[in-house]
């Protein structure tokens, strides 16, 4: 599971351990320690480093020095090794080197602990298995997995997770679509020194913010731990950046901070804080304010965020500074950690916070998001799906409340280790270059990396004509738009010119909807698959054309028939209705009026009536196609709007003009279209 800076450079650890141990205890005491208990002790308090020395220390070496120092104090006699107290040497050894992610070091001794007599440590196979992923031994560890799935029959969910990790072991192995359009840099300059740094914060081209555990100066001054997480600013470019300072944020005694966002207008600062106590971290999340010359003291969030006995980390402010996204495990979700969101008003309160759904949570850890509104994309880090092994970066595009299925980034973005946090350079296309986290170059601790496309992309056209569809020639003005179907979203938008002519930039494999609309047209959509661009560059759509109206002008349907003396309208009819039906949909705003007129033969209230009915089958009709009966309504005006004469001029009858006048026509009444 991730947590920020979830591991500090041993060495550092250690010695600040000991520092603190000299500082208490005198720097002449002496004490006779047994080295098994003292790794005891480091491994309860969760220092996995000091662990691992100690642990190493009773199974080489043959007795304890008197100078050997314990920063805890626990004096206690040595005693005589036996096979029971080996065998959880070995086995808390490999656990202790997994768990700082020196996986090539836990490797060797889990492998020992897996073949231990007995099988007492039954997970040791597992997290076999997950070493030699993270050591990119793919097939070893499918064995492993494989066979720990054999052994195991506890109902946890350590089964699950085998199974996921032979997949994971098996994309990695097998995916042939390795991205090699990127290049992926660990950062270069001071900015990966002194400790774990990750959560990126890009500004521009050139600058940003990043959380570090690196020392800090005017703490060690005060004699105080330096090792403190916090926030830090940096300049660079490329791949080669330098920290300067911290980020002026008060701290709080005893708490670390970091993974943090900034809205858009600078004003407001989400920022992450936890402590550890007694080994269980708890983190919040908290707003400060602009200040003259910094942020304000932080302000935890309320329990719309902050859920008590929960944890709350990792907020985003999306790029438009309308939503906050942020990792829980609070109740309600999917798993572990979910990520959930919610509104950010106008004067800066949140709304309720809503989890992000199945198409994003799993059940294992999701964490980390970040969300682009001008590309509708987002990223966020998870090993609840198949992927490279442990925490993957994935991304899906869409809105709140609605999302693609995500998608794995791939190499060379994530690797068999933890990849985590993704933030963007260019705000336009973030997958155009930025940086990442990752411990793949490190056996301890997050490092920041940066990302840039190296492809030049292949630019597929998409393209067609508009028409008049009175007078046959271009139609200029009319605005077109590119539409994601599965989400709605607009993804380009053109005007033509006297051309007539639109051309978009797609991608190939994709299904698109193109809307056309124009002030007095009827708007228009058309759906485009472009399949065929795998072997040409462009497609054109066919040529549209769009029909002018004017609000209260009616426009006579041809081909609507109604059964002789009744409403029931034929089967010739329905085509002519459902292009009708598409008119409505494609014309969100406008309100019709569907009117029928009979010729003159009968008597006026029986016309009247007839025609009447024979509107209301046409409304029907609509409505049962799914258009709003609000948007509709039915009028029969009988004889009295004849378009032709019903006799001729000589008082004989006049067949031509009764067909005429026997008609059924819709007329726009009202629209809140404001296209130029």
């Amino acid at each position: 599971m991730h947590l920020f800076a979830k591991r500090i450079v041993p060495t550092l650890k250690w010695l600040t351990s000991l520092l603190l141990l000299l500082t208490a205890t005198g720097v002449h005491a002496q004490y006779v320690y047994e080295y098994k208990h003292t790794a005891d002790v480091y491994y309860d308090k969760a220092d996995y480093y000091s662990a691992a020395l100690y642990y190493n220390k009773s199974l080489t070496e043959k007795s304890v020095k008197s100078r050997d120092v314990t920063p805890y104090g626990m004096d206690r006699p040595a005693r005589t090794n036996n096979k029971r107290d080996y065998n959880e040497i070995v086995y808390k050894l490999a656990e202790s080197y997994r768990k700082y992610n020196d996986y090539a070091s836990a490797e060797k001794w889990y492998a020992q602990a897996a073949t231990l007599k007995g099988n007492p440590y039954p997970l040791a196979r597992f997290y076999y298995g997950v070493s030699l992923r993270a050591n990119k031994k793919f097939d070893q560890a499918i064995q492993q997995f494989t066979q720990f799935r054999q052994e195991y029959h506890e109902t946890d969910d350590y089964g699950p997770r085998a199974d996921m990790e032979i997949k994971n072991c098996q994309f990695a192995r097998d995916d042939a679509s390795y991205q090699q359009e990127y290049l992926v840099t660990r950062l270069g300059g001071n900015i990966n020194v002194g400790g774990a740094n990750y959560a990126p914060i890009a500004f521009g081209p050139d600058k940003m913010v990043f959380t570090s555990s690196r020392p800090d100066s005017q703490a060690t001054a005060k004699k105080k731990t330096p090792f403190i997480n916090n926030l830090w600013n940096a300049s660079g470019e490329d791949s080669v950046y330098s920290a300067s300072d911290k980020v002026d944020v008060p701290a709080a005694r005893g708490l670390d901070q970091g993974a943090a966002s900034i809205t858009p207008d600078g004003r407001i600062l989400f920022i992450t804080r936890w402590s550890i106590v007694g080994g269980i971290k708890t983190t919040r999340i908290c707003a400060a304010k602009r200040t003259g010359t910094g942020w304000s003291e932080p302000v935890e969030l309320d329990a719309n965020i902050n859920v008590a006995g929960y944890n709350s980390m990792q907020p985003n402010v999306s790029t438009d500074g309308k939503y906050l996204s942020f990792a829980s495990n609070r109740p309600g979700g999917m798993g572990k950690y979910d990520i959930w969101y919610c509104d950010i008003n106008a004067d800066g309160t949140l709304s309720t916070a809503h989890n992000m759904g199945t198409t994003i949570n799993t059940r294992e850890e999701d964490e980390a998001p970040y969300y682009n509104s001008e590309a509708k994309t987002l990223v966020f880090s998870t090993n609840g799906r198949v992927g490279l092994g442990a925490m993957d970066l994935f991304t899906s595009n869409g809105t709140f409340g609605s999302w693609t299925e995500p998608v794995n980034l791939g190499t060379p973005f994530n690797s068999p280790k933890d990849d985590i946090y993704f933030t963007a350079k260019d705000v336009k296309d973030p997958l155009k270059s930025g940086f990442i986290s990752s411990d793949r170059e490190s056996v301890c601790c997050l490092e920041l990396f940066s990302f840039v496309t190296t492809k030049k992309p292949k630019v597929n056209m998409l393209g067609g004509g508009v028409t008049d569809c009175d007078t046959h020639q271009p139609l200029a003005g009319v605005r077109v738009s590119l539409i994601d179907p599965a989400t709605n979203n607009v993804l380009q938008t053109v005007t033509v010119d006297e051309s007539g002519l639109y051309f978009f930039s797609v991608e190939m494999k994709k299904r698109y909807k193109v809307l056309f609309e124009r002030r007095d047209y009827f708007a228009k959509a058309i759906y485009s698959n472009t399949d065929t661009l795998e072997r040409i560059d462009s497609m054109f759509n066919p040529s549209v054309c769009m029909k002018r109206y004017e609000i209260g002008k009616p426009i006579v349907l041809e081909d609507i028939h109604y059964d002789f003396d009744k409403a029931t309208l034929r089967p010739e009819s329905k085509p002519v209705l459902d292009s009708i039906v598409t008119l409505m949909k494609d014309n969100a705003d406008i309100h019709i009026e569907m009117s029928a007129h009979t010729d003159s033969k009968g008597k006026d209230a029986y016309n009247m009536k007839l025609s009447q009915a024979r509107a209301q089958s046409c409304v029907d009709y609509l409505v049962s196609k799914g258009v709003p009966v609000s948007r509709l309504i039915a009028r029969g005006y009988g004889k009295t709007r004849p378009v032709a004469p019903n006799t001729l001029p000589n008082g004989k009858d006049n067949p031509a003009g009764r067909a005429l006048n026997r008609r059924t026509e819709f007329k726009v009444l009202s629209t809140t279209v404001l296209l130029k």
